[in-house]
């Protein structure tokens, strides 16, 4: 019988995974699955047992929201003999989810999990640390972190773009020097997102429509500093009609980039707290990730169905 170790965090989201868990480990021993259970018991947790298990493991599967499979990730790429990743999403968001079209239904996800196909994914190795889906930093990146999960239980979307309000009149300034591909751009930003996503913050379409999860690129996006209310309009405007405002933004792939500011700035990947930095190299770790998907998705998500 094959092995599993199953990661969950019962407190992410709104608590959906508690009355499915019994019907969920049904899944898996019917798919052949003799499960290990560990519910998470405080932050870093996920990623500690998934770096130090010594189990000999076929399959790990992980539920909770971005930040329980950032863990599970994170700890697998650490590791010497690296085993497939299946998801559960449980969270408030669930932006990776949603760009693998992975299931929101437990059970559907559950099945993906024990008798889908392993899909080698870009992961982003920033620094010394790792990122499924996003690093960004500026306007609006902390809101995730900050944002107490009973708030984000009972409103949802609705609670980040509360959070954010508090803080459009109020926005940090960086000077950074990016340089990727032979090119430096040296500017004032509000914000910046380095993505292998096709939705973030729960809003499809932001980044563009040819993302791709195992072409060894990112997609990169930078937002200059509005110098008055107009240009934040502009700004705020084409992020609504989710078009690049090339006036305002920059917008490019890359699997190398190297970010370099006086100041520390504060980072944030997949909606974790990544610490402050002032000289950041994110680079493409190219399908450096197994991650179970449905069988009939392979194509949409790989860059063979994309020539």
């Amino acid at each position: 019988m094959k092995k599993m170790l199953f990661i969950y965090n019962l407190n992410a989201g709104t608590g959906l995974l508690k009355p499915k868990l019994s019907d969920v480990l049904d899944i898996f021993v019917k798919g052949g699955y003799e499960v290990t259970v560990h519910p998470t018991q405080g932050c870093h947790d996920a990623l500690e047992k998934t770096n130090s298990f010594e189990e000999e493991y076929d399959l790990v599967v992980c539920s909770g929201g971005d930040g329980t499979l950032d863990e599970v990730v994170t700890g697998m790429l650490k590791r010497e003999r690296q085993v497939p990743v299946g998801y559960i999403p449980a969270g408030t968001t669930n932006d990776f989810a949603n760009s693998l079209h992975i299931s929101k239904d437990m059970l559907e996800a559950a099945n993906t999990a024990v008798n889908g196909v392993p899909f080698p994914c870009d992961v982003g190795v920033f620094n010394d640390d790792f990122f499924v889906y996003i690093a960004a930093f500026g306007l609006f990146t902390d809101v995730s972190y900050e944002t107490k999960q009973s708030m984000k239980n009972v409103l949802g979307h609705l609670a980040y773009v509360l959070e954010g309000t508090k803080r459009i009149f109020n926005v940090p300034s960086y000077c950074i020097r990016v340089t990727h591909d032979g090119e430096t751009l040296e500017e004032e930003f509000v914000f910046g997102m380095v993505t292998n996503s096709r939705s973030v913050g729960g809003f499809r379409g932001i980044i563009g429509k040819d993302v791709v999860f195992d072409d060894g690129e990112f997609e990169v996006t930078l937002i200059k500093t509005p110098k008055n209310a107009i240009e934040l309009n502009e700004i705020i405007a084409s992020l609504v009609i989710k078009q690049i405002d090339s006036k305002h933004m920059y917008s490019f792939k890359s699997g190398d980039i190297c970010f370099e500011s006086v100041e520390e700035i504060p980072w944030t990947l997949d909606g974790e707290f990544g610490g402050g930095h002032d000289l950041v190299r994110i680079r493409n770790q190219k399908q450096g990730l197994q991650i179970m998907v449905a069988e009939d998705m392979v194509e949409n998500l790989s860059e063979r169905g994309n020539v």
